[in-house]
């Protein structure tokens, strides 16, 4: 599947600010079964320095400072992406055996996964978490089998309500509500399964979705997306999507576009950054994604 994304920022200030610096994971990951065609990111106004590189975790990043006086900034990035089906769920290991292998042992070699077995700044250790997880983690159940149905568990009680949260909601708040958006059930789905002793780790990207039958498709209606992937010792990272119940080795679903990787919200948030003044912002955010042929028809009907 070809898909073209567009995510279109804009911040407009009450008053100028005066000196900004900005980093932008915009931009998605080549990797097994996706293959970027195209990625461009332009900034108005026009940085005085710009660097683009990858951060701690492999990620492609931009890092951008504006030291002239601005009321509004305005980032457009936009990308193509070809994307593959992913492959189906084998069971994998007995969850109880991966846990034990990420327990300390002097002179053991070491695997990078197990820096997602550790609480993060969003997603705590907590006996909460794990209890929730504990009903289907069945004794000698297979890591990945028993991942599966936690994501199902957590699309089963957990309500999708745009504004029950904000990005600065508390993981085991959003657990007690049993309410909120992708990125608290990512969370809530992370904390689980290390706090039973379990490498995960946070996606940042999209996913396409589909217009009502007969409907065009609303250009900028879409949104950033997040999921989970979980490690099993002998298959590598598996992706899990709660919100939407979709599992797979590599994505998901073929509809899903990784942009990156990390402990959590807080190392891969599409836009952040420090500013002198400007006082509170407003904030639009407009993204699609859709296959260009698509694009192309919606913007022949605005005009």
């Amino acid at each position: 599947m070809l898909l073209r994304i567009i995510h279109d920022t804009t911040y407009e200030y009450g008053r100028p600010v005066v000196t900004a610096q900005h980093m932008a994971h915009l931009s998605p990951v080549d990797r097994p079964g996706q293959q970027v065609r195209f990625h461009e990111l332009t900034v108005e106004p026009t940085p005085a320095q710009r660097q683009d590189r990858a951060d701690a975790f492999g990620n492609p990043c931009s890092y951008f400072a504006l030291p002239g006086a601005h009321e509004k900034l305005t980032v457009l990035a936009t990308s193509e992406v070809f994307t593959e089906p992913p492959a189906p769920l084998p069971p994998g290991m007995p969850w109880e055996q991966v846990v034990d292998g990420f327990r300390y042992r002097a002179a053991a070699p070491y695997d990078p996964a197990a820096e997602f077995v550790f609480a993060s700044p969003r997603v705590p250790h907590d006996s909460r978490l794990a209890d929730f997880a504990h009903p289907v983690f069945e004794p000698g159940r297979p890591l990945l089998e028993a991942a599966e149905a936690l994501m199902h568990l957590i699309y089963a009680e957990f309500t999708y309500s745009s504004g029950s949260t904000n990005v600065n909601t508390p993981t085991l708040e959003a657990l007690a509500q049993r309410k909120g958006v992708c990125q608290d059930f990512a969370h809530i789905m992370i904390g689980s399964l290390r706090s039973l002793g379990l490498p995960a780790r946070y996606v940042s990207g999209y996913m396409m979705t589909r217009p009502p039958p007969g409907k065009p498709r609303l250009i900028g209606a879409d949104a950033s997306h997040a999921w989970v992937q979980v490690y099993d010792p002998q298959l590598g990272w598996a992706d899990f999507d709660p919100t939407n119940d979709l599992c797979g080795l590599g994505r998901p679903a073929e509809t899903h576009v990784t942009l990156a990787i990390g402990r959590d919200f807080s190392d891969v948030s599409p836009l952040r950054g420090v500013i002198q003044g400007g006082g509170k912002p407003d904030l639009e955010v407009a993204v699609t994604v859709a296959p260009p042929e698509e694009l192309l028809q919606s913007e022949a009907l605005k005009r």
